[in-house]
């Protein structure tokens, strides 16, 4: 089953951690949306299968004027709607945007899955690392989403933020379970080159949490996630009996996806292909009906290695037929990669190291 990704550029400000394609030029989103549905109306057959999935991220979706969003959400449903099974449909947004109002719209526009990114429940973090929101936004966003009618609802969680202590992340971990969500993806902060976060650690104006710390933090998140009845199903995200996000898990189950917006990525079963990364030039091009997508062909060399490096990430694995059973073995004995129904699986040890492990499979 396919799936269909919206990439939605706007942010009202932009965090100090992001390197992903974005403005704050929200003036332009009226010509964005046209230009979107001019792109889905080109591509709308390219998929052999059915459209079962469709995430709206990006940037900052839950910014984007109501009637806006609803006209992108049904011009994609109208063609899912036609196909057998229940359309999943995923909304990013950040906790100061969630209102009443706007939650029952996104509900009633057929928007029955969010995902909100609250990065933590400490003020003085979330201000650190450029978050517009703060702690009581956060709690009250999901409650709203809750109260709208919303049943899978998804947070975002970072750790090793700058000086973060322990003592901070088990309190971020001990809110998360107290607002009853059904998903929780959890990232450990990663300074991209060229974002401020970068720039304030190599002049010596924040300080980075240690690796041992690093580790400590992610051990900590499995053991209380796991021990309140959300299952490890990838390595960064967890869950409620079936709650896994399906549009995510399309993507480390090598299936095909349609990316529709500037920047977003497509991918066929055999082709890789991306949207230009500006604004303007990605208009012009889907209102013209002449979009230019970069693309690469995979080998099949190629398509082996992303299902070890994709698969490995969660917990179903990959084939022992896609790996040389030498290599695993050290692994195994270290307690690091683990053998399961004739597939093997990477231990939460193997997680803490899992892209060196991946580089010696591959």
């Amino acid at each position: 089953m396919a799936g269909i990704y919206i990439h939605i550029p706007f942010c009202k400000s932009r965090c100090k951690y992001c390197d992903f394609f974005s403005t704050t030029h929200l003036e332009k989103q009226a010509q964005y949306v046209e230009a979107l549905i001019a792109e889905w109306h080109i591509r709308q057959h390219e998929s052999s299968e059915p459209i079962h999935t469709i995430y709206i991220g990006g940037g900052t979706p839950s910014t984007m004027d109501g009637a806006a969003l609803y006209r992108v959400v049904q011009s994609c449903l109208e063609l899912c709607s036609t196909q057998d099974g229940a359309v999943e449909c995923t909304l990013e947004a950040n906790p100061g945007d969630i209102t009443p109002a706007k939650a029952q719209a996104w509900h009633e526009m057929g928007i029955n899955r969010l995902s909100i990114g609250i990065q933590s429940f400490d003020d003085g973090l979330l201000q650190l690392i450029g978050r517009r929101h703060n702690a009581e936004q956060a709690r009250q966003a999901v409650a709203i989403a809750q109260a709208a009618g919303f049943d899978n609802i998804s947070i975002d969680l970072m750790y090793a933020l700058p000086s973060q202590t322990m003592e901070q992340w088990k309190k971020d971990v001990a809110e998360a379970l107290q607002l009853g969500v059904q998903h929780i993806s959890s990232y450990g902060l990663i300074y991209e080159e060229g974002t401020v976060l970068t720039t304030l650690l190599e002049h010596g104006v924040i300080d980075a949490v240690d690796e041992d710390t690093e580790m400590e933090m992610y051990d900590y998140l499995v053991e209380q996630l796991v021990a309140n009845g959300y299952e490890h199903y990838e390595v960064s995200n967890f869950a409620l009996p079936g709650k896994h996000s399906k549009h995510n898990s399309n993507y480390w189950n090598d299936t095909p996806y349609i990316g529709l917006g500037a920047g977003a990525h497509s991918y066929d079963g055999t082709i890789r292909s991306w949207n230009i990364s500006n604004l303007d030039q990605y208009i012009a091009q889907a209102l013209a009906h002449d979009l230019q997508p970069e693309k690469e062909v995979l080998s099949k060399e190629n398509r082996k290695t992303e299902r070890v490096m994709l698969g490995l990430r969660t917990n179903q694995g990959i084939a022992i037929s896609d790996i040389d059973r030498s290599k695993v073995q050290p692994y195994i004995q270290e307690g690091l990669l683990k053998e399961k129904d004739n597939r093997i699986v990477a231990t939460t040890k193997g997680f803490h190291i899992l892209n060196r492990i991946i580089e010696d499979l591959i």
